[in-house]
């Protein structure tokens, strides 16, 4: 079934009532009964410290929780003069759907901004609002970025491979193009809204890179701003982010071939102009399953080896076969291979005929051996040195994107 709006007729006939709104902050949620009160607290926080003037709505956009998210979020008080809208969207499951849905609003109401703030926060604070807002209400940027200061072992899918490939590819140095926080201009929302995606998997996890990825190809005027340290519900590597992987990578690759005509004319990067100031702090730490993700991809070069050697180049297919023997300490792959194993999937998938998905499914045992590789390399660093090691990391994709290049226009 396809759906023309993610709203349900019951919120439609409540932004009727409300006509007109300058800020929206939505919160897509699902199943996040142990934050969404403090999430929402904190927002209604920051709307009275700095946007008391303002008309402001807070939607809260659920998934169909089954927990007790939705009856909290809606029996959480807000300050009298902020409007709050608590409901289920309509859709394909997924977070994408769950944005759509606050974009919806957003438009409707001729937002001036709209605020993204994950459900899962533990970290966030009043000022998140005024850092996500500020620069699209008084410095006219139409898409904010957040800039965080997390755990070296966080978010691995951005420090792995989706900072390096959408900075090589996209020419931006946007550290996190899948944070989860953004603040975003009406224009950027209604170009959003009149995008036909909202029924494909990017609905599902790869909202946020397809959201940072369009607004770069687009050239919008695009900022990044210092949100601090961020903490939220740690998410395994081997146990959770499977189906995160898939999502981010597919939408990826999928953006590689809707913009070839422009990443391809793309030389080196630019940095983003930020904002705020940095805060430096060293996040708090937390243990990483490293023996399971070392057998993980142990156990996918003995079910995937024979497909990846026909995708792999020779002499990186030579350094996984190294690696399908070694012990946790000697476990590496370089970061050259890895650049260039990532740059020979994507080729692969701009000429794969068959199911895509599974295609990038083949490719998370490596994702697992590359995130091992970090660890050992990075394991008596600080956050701040793993940063650097981060940064080199994408200068070497940078570097090998003549390579990627050849390859993809070879027929």
């Amino acid at each position: 079934m396809k759906f023309h709006t993610a709203l349900r007729p019951w919120a439609v006939r409540r932004l009727e009532k409300i006509e007109h709104i300058n800020m929206v902050v939505g919160i897509p949620c699902y199943n996040n009964d142990s934050t969404i009160e403090h999430v929402i607290d904190m927002v209604s926080e920051g709307i009275a410290k700095y946007y008391r003037d303002l008309q402001v709505l807070i939607m809260v956009s659920d998934g169909g929780s089954t927990d007790d998210s939705r009856e909290l979020a809606r029996d959480k008080s807000v300050y009298p003069f902020i409007e709050k809208i608590v409901t289920i969207y309509r859709g394909i499951p997924g977070k994408g759907t769950a944005i759509r849905m606050i974009f919806e609003a957003a438009s409707f109401l001729q937002s001036r901004v709209c605020v993204m703030c994950d459900a899962d926060l533990r970290s966030i604070t009043p000022e998140w609002i005024k850092a996500l807002a500020d620069p699209v209400l008084r410095h006219r940027y139409d898409f904010v970025a957040p800039i965080y200061s997390r755990f070296k072992y966080d978010a691995t899918i951005t420090n792995i491979i989706a900072y390096h490939l959408t900075r090589a590819l996209f020419g931006k140095r946007v550290r996190q193009p899948i944070g989860g926080d953004f603040g975003l201009s009406r224009s950027m929302i209604n170009f959003y809204c009149g995008q036909d995606v909202w029924m494909t998997d990017i609905a599902k996890f790869g909202i946020d890179i397809w959201m940072t990825t369009s607004a770069i190809m687009e050239e919008v005027n695009i900022c990044q701003t210092y949100l601090g340290t961020k903490v939220h519900d740690v998410k395994d590597p081997v146990e959770s982010l499977g189906p995160m992987f898939r999502q981010v990578v597919h939408t990826l690759f999928q953006l590689m071939e809707d913009y070839s005509d422009k990443w391809r004319r793309v030389e080196g990067s630019t940095s983003t102009p930020t904002c705020g100031k940095i805060i430096n702090k060293e996040p708090k730490a937390f243990t990483v399953n490293l023996e399971g993700m070392i057998e993980n991809f142990k156990e996918g070069f003995k079910n995937l080896s024979a497909l990846w050697e026909n995708i792999i180049n020779p002499q990186s297919f030579a350094v996984i076969q190294s690696l399908a023997k070694q012990k946790r300490d000697n476990f590496r792959l370089p970061t050259e291979d890895w650049a260039k194993i990532v740059y020979d999937f994507a080729v692969t998938f701009h000429r794969w005929k068959r199911d895509k998905g599974k295609l990038v499914d083949t490719m998370r045992p490596l994702y697992y051996a590359r995130i091992a590789s970090f660890i050992n390399d990075t394991k008596d660093m600080s956050t701040q040195q793993a940063e650097e090691v981060v940064e080199k990391q994408a200068q070497t994709f940078e570097k090998l994107k003549p390579y990627l290049l050849e390859k993809w226009d070879k027929e």
